[in-house]
């Protein structure tokens, strides 16, 4: 007796298909992550040699207009880029960790998204941080939680330990160095995870008698956009965060969010009115992703990770104007 021929396999979309049986994307093209990175390192750098330049002079980083506006004083002094690494490779490396923990779980759920994009920019600090653009949907909420928290992890992995070696780089300003460093533009708030490393490496010492070195710089940067991006609102990190865990109060706590960030913005530092109209830009929700599977204690106890290192890494007030 002959047999039937096979019938051919249902068509399925391959989304809500267990990731092993889902096509793997190709690598991501370079075409635009190479030029933005060799820029913003080329940025950074120039921001790192002022940096560098005036904290081996025991100057105030931020009390000139060359400090605010490093570009034309960098192309009449070459030689100082090189002392500009020091500022700008940690911050890359800190920046690049944080995007490759999104990136390579996306690789791991095979779900498509570009290389770590950066974007160079002549601010304070060379740059307006880096991004993944995602390009996939997501299957269920454990992979917006992995996604979402990989980032700010991995992020911290590096950041740690450069936040450590640049303070115990970092100076004790004199007494007669104070009223100078007074006369600042502008001035760095402390996140709680630095003060705790200053409290520890330097003993007895006011924060503000503390001269930055430019790698302290670097990670206090790290810490900054680490804190920013665990903000639970909208498709923040913090907000895939938030959404994995418990998708009912999303939109609650992200309006709640935004109205914070107001209010942060008029009485700490504007800079918070921009996260909120981030977040509006964004329409505030997340997009409705599948339940799947439950997320399990592992990643109920790396939620609570994620609070702490946003309360660690927090300041109200990141920037004074001096």
């Amino acid at each position: 007796m002959s047999e039937e021929p096979a019938q051919p396999a249902p068509v399925v979309w391959m989304w809500p298909l267990p990731r092993r049986e889902r096509w793997q994307p190709p690598w991501p093209a370079w075409t635009w992550a190479a030029p933005l990175l060799l820029l913003t390192l080329a940025t950074t750098t120039v921001v790192g040699a002022r940096l560098a330049f005036n904290f081996a002079r025991h100057l105030p980083p931020y009390a000139t207009a060359n400090d605010l506006w490093p570009f034309p004083w960098a192309w009449h002094h070459p030689q100082a880029l090189w002392a500009g690494l020091g500022f700008s490779l940690p911050l890359l490396a800190i920046l690049l960790a944080h995007e490759l923990g999104h990136f390579l779980a996306c690789r791991y759920y095979r779900m498509d998204s570009t290389l770590p994009l950066f974007l160079p920019a002549p601010t304070l600090i060379g740059t307006l941080g880096a991004f993944i653009r995602i390009r996939s949907p997501f299957a269920d909420r454990r992979e917006v939680f992995d996604v979402g928290i990989a980032g700010p992890l991995a992020g911290m992995v590096v950041t740690v330990p450069l936040l450590i070696y640049g303070l115990a780089g970092s100076r004790v300003l004199q007494p007669g160095e104070m009223a100078a460093w007074s006369q600042q533009f502008v001035v760095f708030g402390w996140p709680l995870g630095a003060q705790w490393v200053a409290a520890w490496l330097h003993p007895g010492v006011a924060q503000n008698a503390i001269a930055l070195s430019p790698l302290a710089r670097a990670a206090w940067i790290g810490l900054l956009l680490t804190m920013l991006n665990l903000v639970p609102g909208a498709q923040l990190d913090g907000g895939h965060i938030l959404y994995a865990v418990a998708p009912r109060l999303h939109t609650v706590v992200s309006w709640g969010c935004m109205a914070a960030l107001a209010v942060g913005g008029y009485f700490y530092w504007p800079g918070w009115y921009v996260f909120a109209a981030f977040i509006a830009l964004m329409r505030v929700r997340h997009p409705a992703v599948a339940p799947g599977p439950p997320l399990g204690r592992a990643r109920a106890v790396l939620a609570l990770v994620a609070v702490g290192v946003m309360v660690v890494a927090f300041t109200a007030a990141p920037l004074l104007a001096g």
